[in-house]
């Protein structure tokens, strides 16, 4: 069966909402909202003024795990002034939910993993919105709702994890870990999520605009080179990742040649290739523009 993915090309807060309201569906109980708050230095990342509305209408909790590499989110501490510098907590609470500790989610049937270690305040949410920045990544190829639920929900330690396809310790070790079993951990680490909040309670919005080759996560990104496209939103997030790609792939600008080349290097459309096959969600699916 297709998925339905709804699509604006308005790239404002009242574009978002418009996007979260297509859903039809009220998340319940505590919200975490799922955003990456931004390597300082870089500029990305999703603003406060795009997101804050949204945020603020779910009553939603921002919510973000250390990093595994050197940088200034890889200690609370240091985590904690980064957001302050991007100014999220003036718009939502913020919890970085490995503070204090990890819970090992199990994985079921998945391709590598038998654990996802993610941050133990995870605990204390009854839904999320995974609100992510759909852009290149110099590791995965792509970086879009697959990638935030895995990577950004897992704890520091568990992200080596996911990286390591559950074989390495360190960071290090990240570099000598076969490509797709890396991106086939992800998957397993997202079905970990999707069965631990419930799949009817996650939403999946990517916003796809300063379309960098690079990731929030770097601190000096390479400038976008093709033109932003808009907002997606969905109840799949195999489909929605999917949407970015294709609405990449046709766009008519030539300055998307650079963010392809990032993504088949890194053969970042296995992510979605592995999801789908662990039954996650569906890479075909029906666009609604929003718009006509």
């Amino acid at each position: 069966m297709k998925s339905t993915v709804y699509f604006t090309r308005e790239l404002t807060a009242d574009g978002l909402m418009r996007a979260y309201e297509a859903l039809g569906v009220s998340l319940r109980g505590k919200v975490a909202v799922k955003i990456s708050t931004g390597e300082p230095g870089g500029h990305n990342f999703l603003q406060p003024a795009l997101i804050g509305p949204l945020v603020q209408r779910l009553g939603g909790t921002i919510v973000e795990c250390n990093t595994a590499y050197e940088g200034r989110r890889n200690t609370t501490a240091e985590h904690r002034k980064a957001i302050g510098e991007h100014g999220f907590p003036h718009i939502a609470p913020c919890d970085i939910m490995d503070e204090e500790g990890e819970i090992a989610l199990p994985v079921h049937g998945g391709f590598h993993l038998r654990e996802n270690y993610v941050g133990a305040h995870l605990a204390n949410y009854q839904s999320m919105l995974v609100l992510s920045h759909f852009k290149g990544h110099l590791m995965a190829g792509l970086g879009g709702a697959l990638k935030n639920m895995s990577i950004g929900v897992a704890s520091a330690h568990g992200k080596v994890h996911i990286h390591t396809a559950g074989q390495g310790t360190s960071f290090a070790d990240c570099f000598t870990t076969e490509q797709d079993h890396f991106l086939e951990s992800m998957a397993d680490a997202d079905s970990s999520v999707m069965d631990y909040l419930g799949r009817e309670n996650i939403l999946y919005i990517n916003v796809a605009n300063r379309l960098s080759v690079d990731c929030d996560c770097d601190s000096n990104p390479h400038e976008p080179e093709m033109a932003d496209i808009g907002i997606f939103a969905s109840l799949d997030p195999v489909a929605v990742d999917q949407a970015c790609v294709d609405a990449v792939y046709h766009s008519p600008d030539p300055g998307k040649a650079a963010l392809i080349e990032r993504m088949e290097s890194r053969h970042g459309i296995h992510t979605i290739e592995a999801a789908a096959a662990l039954g996650l969600g569906a890479r075909e699916y029906e666009l609604v523009d929003l718009d006509s």
